[in-house]
């Protein structure tokens, strides 16, 4: 019912953080304008009040955003208020104002989601794998090489030259069914999960990654989208030990 959603990420807290700035601001200047002033408590809360509606789903680039339709709160609140002298028109404009404040969080919202892939661009890896100081590969599928270990010197080499290709799952899944002579799942082309990678301070991003079987790609999977990246040389080789 509410528009606004707390996000993890910090371009969407700080514009978020803005759009509340914004709201205060406006607030303010309503508090000014009035002759009676309303204790500032009761103000907050015909705000937050005003800000429950009624929405519909609208889907952005992944992002589901909320288009304010009703304004429920403003019905409700003039409901309980109307039957008390004057109690309506002393908040009556701080009440809309919530209700525009869900105008304010869709356009924070969209703006977020352009402001994004600028600060935290998609082609660059090193969005997903700022730190690789932990990394470590495990097996997910009988198809990938025994002992082979994560070369983290040549993944942190490679991270500013690796170029970002299209993921074709239909291709890829063609692919391994042919050269598994028909056996469904008898190989996997990412037959290697990566662990223990940071991806970059304020991108909220907990992508999960798995390195193709030459040691050559990474397909990235996160809760909005899925990102293939080739390198030039392999960043697996033979150890030991994980």
């Amino acid at each position: 019912m509410f528009n606004f959603n707390y996000s993890t990420d910090a371009v969407s807290f700080g514009v978020d953080a803005l759009a509340w700035v914004l709201i205060g601001l406006a607030a303010i200047r309503l508090y000014k304008r009035q002759q009676v002033k309303p204790k500032v408590w009761k103000i907050a809360v015909v705000i937050m009040a005003g800000l429950i509606s009624f929405s519909i789903h609208w889907e952005l680039a992944g992002n589901l955003l909320k288009i304010p339709i009703l304004p429920l709160g403003v019905w409700i609140l003039y409901g309980i208020l109307r039957g008390k002298e004057d109690r309506w028109d002393n908040y009556r404009s701080f009440a809309w104002l919530g209700f525009a404040g869900n105008f304010i969080f869709l356009a924070a919202a969209m703006v977020s989601i352009l402001l994004y892939p600028v600060v935290y661009p998609e082609s660059n890896a090193s969005t997903y794998i700022a730190d690789a100081g932990n990394a470590s590969i495990v097996d997910i599928h009988p198809s990938g090489k025994e002992g082979m270990i994560l070369d983290k010197d040549r993944l942190v080499d490679q991270l500013s030259s690796m170029k970002q290709e299209k993921v074709e799952s239909d291709v890829w899944y063609e692919q391994m069914h042919h050269s598994s002579d028909g056996y469904r799942n008898r190989n996997e082309r990412f037959p290697y999960q990566m662990v223990g990678v940071s991806s970059k301070w304020g991108s909220g991003a907990d992508p999960v990654m798995y390195v193709e079987v030459d040691g050559k790609g990474i397909l990235v999977s996160t809760s909005h989208n899925q990102y293939y990246y080739r390198f030039s040389e392999s960043i697996l080789k033979e150890g030991a030990a994980r």
